[in-house]
């Protein structure tokens, strides 16, 4: 097990987002968090990574609590937001040796990896540029770079197919393949259901901080009386109709 979210309950000041959440993101798996913007996916990720405290409930990974051990529980966590978020007056390579540093990684071992990653992702050449030479994408996968070269459990990623090329979310689905081949957990925050639902094995489907079901795809159906060739389109519109 990685990831237990038991009962969490919590938000920004005094108004409570989410409802007493619980699912799991089990060693590997991929798992599709789907929801309308506003049902709480951002709120449930933050709480995960340690940026908003919990008002009830408990959030476990690899059986630790951020309150637990800080330190540790971060290192667990790899995280690519959906939007870009670089240091201006650092390089690519400086950004590399900053995370190196974070994780307390091995120097020589991770620079093998990323160097990898930076060539399948054509920014092998650019280590020297800093983030105002970058396009959107081109920021973007500085991001993918520096979570998927960790040697963390789960890895986060919102929207991750913001500002990429055909090319690159490839890349990126091929590298989640592999980090879910290795016993690594991904949880995967998108509205591009049609993608997600090719490599996710399960989804954890929020409305209005709730979780409203929780299953493969095949359960899915199930639960909301959808027809067998039913996409999670189909049942992303059946959900969020039910407000209707």
């Amino acid at each position: 097990m990685t990831l237990e979210v038991k009962e969490l309950t919590g938000g920004y000041g005094q108004v409570s987002v989410l409802k007493k959440e619980t699912f799991t993101v089990e060693s590997g798996q991929v798992v599709g968090l789907i929801g309308l913007n506003g049902a709480g996916k951002s709120t449930t990720i933050k709480h995960i990574i340690g940026l908003l405290n919990p008002r009830g409930g408990q959030i476990l990974i690899d059986g630790i609590s951020l309150h637990d051990d800080v330190e540790k529980y971060r290192k667990k966590i790899a995280y690519v937001p959906e939007m870009p978020i670089l240091y201006p007056e650092l390089t690519l390579r400086e950004h590399i040796d900053l995370t190196i540093m974070a994780y307390d990684l091995d120097r020589d071992k991770t620079w093998e990896n990323a160097n990898k990653l930076l060539k399948t992702f054509r920014l092998d050449n650019k280590l020297d540029w800093f983030p105002q030479n970058f396009s959107k994408g081109m920021k973007q996968k500085v991001m993918i770079v520096c979570a998927f070269m960790t040697d963390a459990s789960l890895f986060i990623i919102d929207e991750p197919f913001t500002g990429l090329d055909p090319l690159a979310v490839n890349d990126l689905l091929n590298i989640v393949e592999a980090k879910k081949k290795a016993g690594c957990s991904v949880l995967m925050s998108t509205h591009v259901l049609a993608t997600v639902q090719n490599y996710a094995d399960k989804f954890v489907l929020i409305n209005h901080g709730q979780v409203r079901a929780d299953g493969t795809l095949d359960q899915l159906k199930a639960k909301f009386n959808m027809q067998k060739d039913s996409n999670l389109d189909d049942i992303y519109l059946k959900m969020s109709n039910e407000d209707l």
